[in-house]
């Protein structure tokens, strides 16, 4: 490679999962070729033709977040962000890989749902994008398709507990895909509700003229939270595989992935921005503004948030995505007016996620280096991604973010780059702000402006799981 090929990160703090170290990063084809800590004869050898002064500044690997639904059909409508409007967003945040979901419909097979998923996205990413499997029709061509997907790089598949007649899979068919992942060495991601007793809680609460946002916290209670992971986690025992408890919101599910972990079983949870930083207050705001917190697992109590944060920093919980799946509040979230159980589950959060847990640094809630374990290294891991992305090594991919950690924004719906017409943090300050983003070495983000292309992102096929037989 020529010189003119490379670029320099110079003077700024390296933080990874394991280190923090004054240091200079060059990237050289796409990827880190080297770092040295400042000022020693190896940094003032290295050469580039741009270069970047990141003095007084954080050098991040770019954020992983395993937990998005660009495009996702829900409840007669579909999710706002696009993989071109989303992957953008992302890239504002920090955020230089997601991992989607393909949908299978129920009666078709994996690999119609994938095949839709890939044109959705294809040429449209501005960042490198891989996807989860959902599975909502466990039949024996399901099972034989599960083992081909993983073979080329699709290693991760979701069901859910929640949602009968639509996504819901019965106690028998995740036992059946799970004996399969235990086989095959792909990861089950299990949405844990229990949605049978949920629909009968909804239809009373209904019947009672129990209408408004805030029931549709109240419903899905914690203890079917807690009642379901305790399930799937006992289920995943008995068949013999691995487990990861997607967005845990309960202190009593901190408590099962907890008692799980102790056992020493493969068992791991993430949880998301939305459970450390809002509460069922929001989904109490008056008239019909509730509406745009809903999401299920649902916000909880603000009681609730020490457990989770607790649960970050003792690794019974290991990851932080933002299950990012937008909807606007005019025309959308509207939709479920009189009836909660109609609005749209989601909410925005794929640019916020980097930042939000900046904040939560500031605020004592997690160390620096564990905000890049949770947000980066981890669930790169978690998805077979490490370590191409999730560090700053050489060899990985040049995905590295310069992070300005003293400066001062208010997240809101005017200034976001998400496409949905509110933000789930408006108004709130926070200290902390994304200033470049380079992508495989490609500038996206300059100096907070946006410099990227659509098609830029490509396709990344993961290993499985790399916390397993080690």
């Amino acid at each position: 490679m020529s010189s003119s090929s490379r670029t320099l990160i110079r003077g700024g703090l390296v933080i990874t999962a394991s280190d923090e170290i004054h240091a200079d990063v060059l990237i050289e084809g796409g990827r880190i070729a080297a770092l040295a800590a400042a000022g020693t004869p190896a940094a003032a050898s290295f050469t580039a033709e741009r270069v970047l002064d990141a003095t007084g500044k954080y050098v991040l690997p770019g954020g992983v977040d395993v937990h998005t639904h660009m495009e996702l059909p829900f409840g007669g409508t579909f999710a706002s962000d696009t993989f071109e409007t989303g992957t953008r967003a992302a890239a504002w945040g920090g955020t230089t890989t997601v991992v989607d979901f393909a949908v299978q419909s129920v009666g078709r097979s994996l690999r119609e749902g994938l095949d839709a998923w890939h044109a959705k996205a294809e040429g449209n990413c501005a960042v490198d994008y891989g996807f989860h499997m959902i599975v909502s029709d466990v039949r024996e061509e399901t099972l034989k398709e599960m083992d081909l997907l993983v073979a080329e790089g699709v290693t991760s598949f979701k069901q859910f507990m929640a949602y009968p007649g639509v996504f819901y899979s019965d106690d028998g068919q995740i036992l059946r895909a799970m004996q399969r992942c235990a086989d095959n060495g792909g990861l089950i991601m299990m949405h844990a509700e229990n949605g049978i007793a949920i629909d009968v809680l909804v239809e009373q609460a209904l019947a009672r003229g129990e209408r408004d946002p805030r029931h549709h916290g109240e419903v899905r209670k914690a203890l079917l939270e807690a009642e379901a992971t305790h399930r799937a986690i006992r289920l995943a025992q008995v068949a013999g595989a691995p487990l990861y408890i997607v967005h845990v919101s309960a202190a009593e599910a901190v408590a099962e992935l907890t008692r799980a972990r102790d056992e020493g079983l493969p068992v791991f949870g993430e949880t998301c921005p939305q459970y450390l930083f809002l509460s069922a207050d929001n989904l109490a705001e008056p008239g019909f503004e509730g509406a745009k917190y809903v999401c299920s697992t649902p916000l909880r109590p603000r009681e609730h948030q020490a457990a989770l944060w607790r649960g970050l920093r003792t690794d019974d919980l290991q990851v932080v995505s933002t299950d990012h799946c937008p909807f606007c509040f005019t025309g959308q979230k509207e939709l479920g007016r009189g009836d909660f159980s109609r609005i749209p589950n989601g909410l925005p959060g794929v640019e916020n996620r980097m930042d939000l847990l900046h904040q939560a640094v500031l605020d004592g809630h997690l160390s620096r280096r564990r905000w890049i374990e949770t947000a980066c290294a981890t669930p790169a891991r978690m998805f077979g991604l490490y370590p191409k992305k999730g560090t700053l090594a050489p060899g990985s991919d040049a995905d590295v973010v310069i992070y300005d950690p003293r400066a001062e924004q208010v997240l809101s719906a005017e200034t976001h780059h998400m496409n949905v017409d509110y933000s789930a943090y408006e108004g709130r300050r926070v200290t902390g702000r994304v200033q470049t983003v380079l992508s495989r070495g490609v500038p996206v983000i300059t100096d907070r402006e946006y410099t990227g292309r659509k098609g830029h992102g490509v396709y990344t096929p993961r290993s499985t799981c790399q916390y397993l037989n080690q």
